[in-house]
């Protein structure tokens, strides 16, 4: 049976991942929009995790010839996972996990206060030799981006390289099937990525006036290669990702160091960890034509390889390994997808909601979470069970801990 269903636009077709799982009309109009522009590659793939997204669909997967979408790669340039697993077992965890949190916590700078300026408790106010040389190996790329950009240089760079940040991002102590302990977060390129974002987008939207009347919506705006600022942005947004992947790889770091301060026995670290991007661009050949592969909210999957599909807080999360599905553009979905808006959430469910849905995880239980409750997003065993020809799960994971900013 053909797992997807295909819709059909006045462009390329759609092919959704999303049998037994909701997808909202809202979603459906950004996708043919997508599907319409004249730069897209065969055809547009949806995740079964496809929601409404600022700019382009949350879900999607957007191959495109000769040109790249920066709405569409979004703000939070190079938002993905990071897992590794440990010796530890959850034998050896202790019953009240309150200070294990605490730890973390201290060690991880996250959320946001005094609207990121001086003393945000979300940046680092003395950073750490080893996120300093970390910083110092991708200075020089930022400054070249600088020059010809100087609106980029300012706010924070090395100030939050090793941090959280705040709304879906999350750090995790996780247990899975064999009662092994595992880390897993979810981070992106903080304010630095969001800058080069943001500033972007709008540069493309100006391109479009000139070389594009007609678009179906202007967040679609597009770089072609060829253009004034094509090259600029291919180079700033790998350079975003690179820091994206770095900020997960020193948070990991933090948070492991932390779990050594806990009383818990020694403990190593599994060699084969997964650091997977979910908000990106790539260069891709895939039905025998290199292409820009644009995973907004989705995860590759290409034959063999590992990804990571976390559930909400509450909910299970998963270790994949890539099935290579060609039609998906070799991908899978990010997550479990939300089903309703941050404020609708706020409306729907209640502190008591969300105790009760959180009950076994050490975590967050106030009104400042309250949008990401796990009823705010659909259930990650419909989202699995649609995408069996794109991934085979490898590890189910539950929460014990759970860091938001």
């Amino acid at each position: 049976m053909t797992r997807y269903l295909q819709y059909q636009t006045d462009g390329v077709p759609i092919k959704a991942w999303v049998r037994g799982v909701a997808i909202d009309d809202s979603a459906l109009r950004q996708l043919k929009n997508v599907a319409s522009l004249p730069i897209i590659h065969k055809w547009v793939a949806a995740m079964p995790d496809v929601h409404w997204g600022i700019g382009a669909t949350v879900g999607s997967v957007i191959p495109t010839k000769a040109a790249v979408i920066p709405a569409a790669v979004g703000v939070d340039i190079g938002c993905g996972m990071m897992a590794v697993r440990t010796s530890l077992t959850a034998s050896q965890l202790p019953d009240d996990l309150g200070h294990v949190r605490s730890a973390i916590e201290a060690a991880v700078p996250h959320g946001r206060t005094n609207g990121g300026g001086r003393g945000d408790k979300g940046s680092w106010n003395d950073v750490p030799d080893d996120n300093g040389k970390a910083w110092a190996a991708m200075e020089a790329d930022y400054k070249r981006i600088c020059i010809d950009h100087p609106r980029l240089d300012r706010g924070r760079t090395s100030g939050q390289l090793g941090t959280l940040g705040g709304g879906n991002h999350f750090l995790e102590v996780c247990i899975d099937d064999d009662q092994r302990v595992w880390v897993m977060l979810h981070s992106g390129s903080r304010g630095v990525g969001n800058r080069i974002g943001s500033y972007f987008i709008e540069l493309a939207k100006k391109d479009m006036k000139v070389h594009v009347k007609n678009l179906p919506d202007t967040n679609l705006s597009y770089f072609q290669e060829g253009t004034r600022y094509f090259d600029d942005y291919v180079f700033a947004v790998s350079w975003a990702q690179e820091y994206a992947r770095q900020n997960r790889e020193l948070m990991m770091q933090q948070t492991l160091a932390a779990l050594r301060t806990c009383g818990l026995p020694q403990f190593t670290v599994d060699e084969q960890a997964v650091n997977c991007h979910h908000n990106y661009v790539n260069k891709e050949t895939h039905y025998g034509e290199e292409v820009f592969v644009t995973r907004k909210g989705a995860v590759s999957a290409r034959a063999g390889q590992l990804g990571i599909i976390p559930g909400s807080m509450g909910a299970q999360s998963f270790i994949v390994r890539g099935l290579g599905n060609a039609e998906s553009f070799e991908s899978c979905s990010h997550g479990a997808g939300r089903v309703m808006s941050r404020s609708q959430a706020k409306k729907v469910f209640t502190l008591e909601d969300h105790a009760l849905a959180t009950a076994h995880v050490e975590c967050r239980k106030d009104q400042g979470v309250l949008d990401e409750t796990p009823g705010a997003y659909k259930p990650i065993d419909k989202v699995m069970e649609a995408q069996q020809d794109l991934v085979e799960i490898v590890h189910t994971l539950r929460q014990v801990v759970c860091v938001k900013g």
